[in-house]
């Protein structure tokens, strides 16, 4: 019986992604969709980091964190797009067991540290609006980077948990998951084995890689809305609170709909909903988060000008 364990584990030696639909002409118009997110994606995170590396007034924790988070969601959106796009246009829409261990695990290290990142990035925006003076002894470039480090090393470790509680599990057949990429909740439905361990060990990690960084972030901003009600001014309550809404905006589409993925049973899944979930989270939300930090942010936009060249006039 063991034997036929093992043999029953390395019967299957590719996946397939079913992807969206099997209609092409549905295919070629998302094609065109996916294709101009993802460059979009990446020109707009890559103009962020390409402002703050060039422009010294940016070169501050808030910015530093921010071009950490544009760099995580360009490489996020790679390790997924590129090969959604190559399937919608081929027939062929295979990829191979090893390849679908690195694309989860890598997608979860990516995943998890943006995660952290922004119960961090909180942090920072909690000492700039309630402890301004002492801001730049607290925020000192060693401890960002610590912190960063930090995120890195639980996205590295919490991943490799993940991956090896799914990928040690039997698939022997049928071999088509129902996503556009190789995601856990996904995978798991192929397993030829009780999944209630990695349920529990998904809501676990769930709980602790979603909900604590969240509690961080919640209290974090309780204080900070504590100390912006105490601000006299309507005007400096204002700015205090436009450089806590782009956050409070982009945690809240990433969070959101992967807490609704990772910590429901694997029962109660439905993969069309968990694809527009896996959408959202991976592709729209790494689209807009140039956009939102980008469109109110006045640094930014003098960034880019003097960059360019084109705020010669009005420096």
């Amino acid at each position: 019986m063991q034997g036929s364990s093992y043999e029953n584990h390395s019967s299957v030696s590719e996946f397939i992604l079913l992807g969206f639909s099997s209609n092409f002409q549905l295919n070629i118009i998302l094609f065109n969709v996916f294709f101009f997110l993802y460059l979009s994606t990446l020109v707009g995170n890559g103009l962020i980091v390409t402002l703050i590396h060039l422009d010294s007034r940016l070169h501050t924790p808030m910015y530093f964190f921010l071009s950490v988070l544009s760099m995580l969601d360009m490489s996020y959106v790679t390790t997924t797009v590129p090969q959604m796009l190559v399937h919608l246009l081929c027939q062929k829409k295979t990829i191979s067991y090893s390849g679908c261990v690195a694309q989860m695990y890598i997608f979860l290290v990516l995943g998890i540290t943006e995660g952290w990142l922004f119960s961090v990035m909180a942090y920072d925006r909690y000492v700039a609006i309630c402890h301004p003076l002492r801001y730049k002894v607290i925020m000192r470039p060693w401890l960002c980077g610590a912190m960063v480090v930090f995120c890195g090393l639980w996205g590295v470790s919490c991943s490799l948990i993940y991956t090896v509680f799914t990928m040690r599990l039997p698939y022997c057949g049928p071999n088509e998951i129902n996503h556009f990429f190789c995601e856990v909740p996904a995978v798991l439905k192929l397993a030829c084995a009780d999944t209630s361990l990695n349920d529990r060990i998904d809501f676990i990690l769930g709980f602790i890689l979603l909900l604590v960084p969240l509690s961080f972030i919640l209290a974090s901003y309780v204080c900070i809305f504590a100390t912006i009600l105490r601000i006299r001014s309507a005007q400096g309550r204002l700015k205090a609170f436009s450089t806590c809404a782009s956050h409070i905006t982009v945690v809240t589409m990433f969070c959101g709909p992967a807490m609704f993925m990772y910590m429901n049973p694997g029962a109660n899944a439905s993969p069309e909903r968990d694809k527009k979930l896996a959408l959202f989270y991976n592709v729209i939300s790494a689209f807009l988060n140039p956009i939102i930090y980008s469109l109110r942010n006045k640094d930014v936009k003098r960034a880019f000008l003097k960059v360019t060249g084109w705020g010669g006039a009005t420096e």
